[in-house]
């Protein structure tokens, strides 16, 4: 279809306006029983802007009448005129169209239209009306309703682009992609203006792309796709490896990267919503449509990045660090200098760039002595986000979030209708790939924002990354988390300075934590082995070369005795006899190889295996004496760092090495006494002086210790003293937080106590309605709209056999002493009619019954089932027969005496 890319309104809605006078309005919003209100009602949010009317006429052409959805449309209209969009898609379609009032309450099988010159929210199903504040050429209703959209309905919210000009819905859309939602687009081929649909799926938020009258069928069997989204059948698969973990080594082969130390909830959810647009019922046959689609591994892949992002999200967070934090930080460092900021999960750049222009106002509002410069790396997992983000190009509807000051001080119109970042702030920036879980972090930092990531990451890898961000940040840094998350526990790390902001500092302690154990590959848990080939590897013997069995005999009668530990000193392994100079130790049993080293080697060992620790080199201990069980030998001990492989990095091999054996070879081959005993005084000099250098070292060693203690304590006793004022402040708070617990207490008596008045005046409300149902000695039956029983009175329960218990009951169920079995079909026919009935029946033991059916209707003008009632007519139908006889009798005789009369006439 050829494009007119004329802002004027076209041809075909002017014909439509000009028949004004032949639409028929839509008919009232309680139209019969498929207008009930619904708590999980599915809404679909359609935004349209130039010709969007003959698309929005395909697409509602197509809604069947019971589809249960309701339908949002946001149309761009000009706020001068009146409208008539109502009208004009009412002739199209088939379920009412309603323009939006404010508070409706959405129900489905209803179509809402926007009114003009008004913004849509919704809030727990409820439509509200807002007064746009930005002026007529600023405005961008769809982004408004779609990013309100997501927030009151998360992943169940849908959106749809039809044809418009301009950008408006893509950074809606991507909000409610965020909140793991689904987005459908026109196809830009079959639009009059392709601009608004072509934004958002060049933008990557759009799952599928249709014609508008395929669409609703599209969005129906999406919505009505079987999916099993249970735990088993997540857990479920071929042999002992459960299907999600496939998906997951599919993803990790496809992409490189592993998802499986994201949330759970969070993957489950995105990946059955791409069950749900495949129509694949369950975990297992989704992997195997992986396999056959690599295309869809790339899809699902960008789908678990959630790259949702804009330019100062939650503007109360920025707010402060532009007025608060950053002139403070400043202010604190009249040096000068280069900052260094690190943005972790920058996604396509829009937070990196709100930190490089704030940063930029404080400065040049401060204007300070000497020169500030910001060095802000971002990185994101999403090679394709970091792309976008490198080159800087937003859509026009950004200006949804920046200020008319800033898009005019910080960007460029490209002529395309897009803003470009400035030079200035595009030099403070450097993006890279990068996978925080896996890859060395940027350190030296003075500012670090990780907003909106942990939220989707297990809680262990939270509580790891914490440190790492602790590692990575200067003393006094800040750090700045998203809005639902926390810094949690570590506040041996970080201190708050804004709980609500989320906003932390970085202390300056050292805490003893172990190395961070984040894999720099994909090898499962285990050795790289799945369950599969761990089972046949255990079940499968080894068998040994001869080669493997002489270097066995080797290891284990040639070679040192050594062991292999960790650096505080546990043993892992030990190789050759090593009883000559290690005994377990009294007591619980102590793998540690200070706790089982002999008199004599317990010193040595100290002091050279710290010594090697810090160096991360080989330290030689020569001539050891060690005690054994009645002598002493002489041992040269070797402590020599691993440091590859990487299996082995950061663990020492001490290997001892007997020189007494040595020795004696030495003396056996002497040939005279005398050099003997010189050998010997030598020995013992040597021996002497050794213990005199061990003496220094210990001595030395422990001067360092005590030093390092100091430190320690003086550390601790600041940490104290922060601690001790952290506490006063919280119990300040608690104080104060007591006192309004015991205002919101006096509240919730005084809530209390208007309840049990309102329980006490429904109650006799109820009471009385019951003694005034009885007292009119009419049979009267409450049915919903299903034809259960409701509510019945006690000269019902004479004609149709009711207890107590029958309510809930199909009146169809229940016995009856009538004679009238198309009572329940009567009553349908008044559900769908609207229109009373009347009708004399029998029942048992003579007696006759005049049954009224009629709607039952809500104070909300709602229809809400059917009310019948019994009146007992036998004495008038007794009267009627009694009547008939008397004027058949009077017939008769009437007749008799006409004859007579006639007879004596003829005489």
């Amino acid at each position: 279809m050829r494009k007119r890319k004329s802002t004027k309104i076209t041809k075909r809605e002017s014909e439509i306006a000009r028949e004004r006078t032949h639409i028929v309005p839509p008919p009232p919003e309680s139209s019969g029983p498929q207008s009930q209100p619904s708590t999980h009602v599915p809404i679909v949010g359609v935004g349209s802007s130039a010709g969007g009317l003959e698309a929005l006429e395909l697409l509602l052409s197509k809604v069947p009448i019971d589809s249960g959805i309701a339908w949002v449309v946001i149309q761009h209209m000009d706020p001068t005129q009146k409208g008539l969009l109502v009208e004009i898609l009412q002739r199209k379609a088939s379920v009412p169209v309603l323009e939006i009032r404010d508070g409706v309450k959405i129900r489905p099988n209803h179509v809402y239209v926007t009114p003009a010159n008004k913004d849509v929210s919704i809030v727990e199903g409820v439509l509200y009306l807002l007064v746009p504040e930005e002026p007529r050429g600023l405005r961008l209703p769809v982004d408004f309703f779609f990013r309100a959209l997501a927030a009151d309905q998360k992943f169940r919210s849908i959106g749809v682009i039809l044809s418009g000009m301009g950008s408006d819905g893509t950074l809606g859309l991507r909000s409610i992609k965020e909140q793991a939602g689904s987005s459908f687009a026109q196809d830009p081929e079959s639009a009059i203006f392709d601009s608004m649909p072509r934004s958002a799926i060049a933008a990557e938020v759009i799952d599928i792309v249709a014609p508008a009258e395929d669409l609703v069928s599209r969005i129906i069997d999406f919505l009505k796709s079987p999916t099993d989204s249970t735990q088993a059948n997540y857990e479920a698969g071929d042999g002992d490896t459960p299907a999600i973990e496939k998906v997951f080594t599919v993803l990790r082969t496809r992409s490189g990267h592993d998802f499986s130390q994201y949330k759970k909830s969070t993957m489950h959810r995105r990946i059955e919503r791409r069950m749900r647009l495949h129509q694949v019922p369950s975990i297992a046959e989704y992997w195997n449509y992986l396999r056959q689609n690599p295309d869809e591994a790339d899809l699902l892949f960008k789908e678990l990045l959630i790259g949702v992002t804009n330019f100062f999200r939650d503007s109360e967070v920025w707010s402060y660090l532009r007025h608060t934090i950053l002139p403070d930080y400043l202010a604190a460092r009249p040096e000068g200098g280069v900052l260094r900021a690190w943005t972790v999960g920058c996604s396509t750049g829009e937070e990196a760039y709100s930190l490089a222009i704030i940063f930029d106002e404080v400065v040049k509002e401060l204007k300070p002595a000497r020169p500030f410069t910001l060095q802000i790396f971002a990185t994101d997992l999403d090679k394709n986000a970091i792309e976008k983000a490198r080159a800087g190009v937003f859509p026009a509807n950004i200006a949804v979030d920046v200020s008319e000051n800033r898009l005019q001080r910080y960007f460029v119109e490209n002529g395309r209708g897009n803003f470009v970042i400035k030079q200035n702030i595009r030099e403070m920036i450097t993006f890279a790939p990068q996978n925080v879980i896996m890859h060395p972090p940027i350190t030296r930092l003075d500012f670090l924002t990780c907003r909106n990531l942990l939220i989707y990451l297990d809680a262990s890898v939270q509580k790891k990354l914490m440190p790492l961000f602790h590692y990575s940040l200067i003393p006094g840094g800040i750090m700045v988390l998203g809005s639902s998350e926390t810094a949690g526990s570590t506040t041996d790390l970080f201190s708050t300075l804004a709980e609500k902001l989320r906003i932390y500092l970085r202390l300056n302690s050292s805490p003893q934590m172990n190395r961070i154990p984040f894999t720099t590959n994909f090898t499962p848990v285990g050795g790289g082995k799945t369950r599969e080939n761990r089972k046949t590897q255990e079940s499968t013997p080894a068998t040994l070369s001869l080669q493997a069995l002489a270097d066995q005999v080797i290891l284990q009668q040639h070679s040192p005795a050594a062991v292999l530990a960790s650096k505080e000193g546990d043993i892992l392994y030990v190789n050759g006899k090593t009883g000559k100079y290690l005994e377990p130790a009294a007591g619980k049993a102590n793998w540690n190889i200070f706790a089982m080293a002999r008199e004599g080697l317990s010193d040595a060992l100290g002091e050279a295996f710290h010594r090697a620790v810090r160096q991360k080199k080989e330290v030689i201990v020569k001539s050891v004496s060690i005690g054994t069980n009645g002598g002493t030998q002489i041992v040269d001990v070797s402590i020599e760092p691993i440091l590859s492989p990487d299996a082995l990095g950061g663990m020492l091999m001490i290997i001892f090495r007997n020189v007494a054996e040595h020795s004696e070879v030495d003396v056996a081959k002497a040939k005279d006494s005398a050099s003997r005993a010189s050998s010997r005084h030598n020995t013992r000099v040597t021996m002497m002086a050794q213990e005199l250098q061990k003496a220094h070292n210990e001595l030395q060693l422990a001067r360092t210790e005590m030093q390092t203690s100091e430190e320690e304590l003086k550390s601790t006793n600041e940490e104290l003293q922060s601690m001790n004022e952290e506490l006063q402040s919280t119990n300040e708070e608690l104080t104060t937080s007591r006192e309004e617990m015991q205002s919101m207490n006096e509240e919730l008596q005084t809530v209390n106590n208007e309840l049990y008045a309102k329980v006490d005046e429904l109650s006799r409300t109820g009471n009385d309605m019951h003694n005034l149902l009885n007292s009119t000695h009419i049979a009267t039956l409450f049915l919903d709209d299903s034809l259960l029983v409701r509510r019945y009175t006690i000269q019902t329960a004479r004609i149709i056999k009711l207890i107590q218990t029958d309510i809930g009951r199909p009146i169809t169920d229940i016995v009856t002493t009538l004679y009238y079995p198309d009572l329940a079909d009567d009553a349908r026919e008044v559900l769908r009619t609207l229109a009373f009935r009347e009708k004399q029946v029998t029942a048992d033991d003579n007696k006759w019954f005049n049954v009224k059916i009629m709607p039952y209707r809500t104070q909300e003008n709602r229809i809400d089932g059917v009310v019948v009632t019994f009146t007992d007519i036998t004495a008038y139908k007794d009267l009627e027969v009694a009547l008939r006889t008397a004027r058949a009798d009077l017939l008769d005789e009437l007749e008799n005496t006409r004859k007579h009369l006639a007879k004596q006439t003829d005489l």
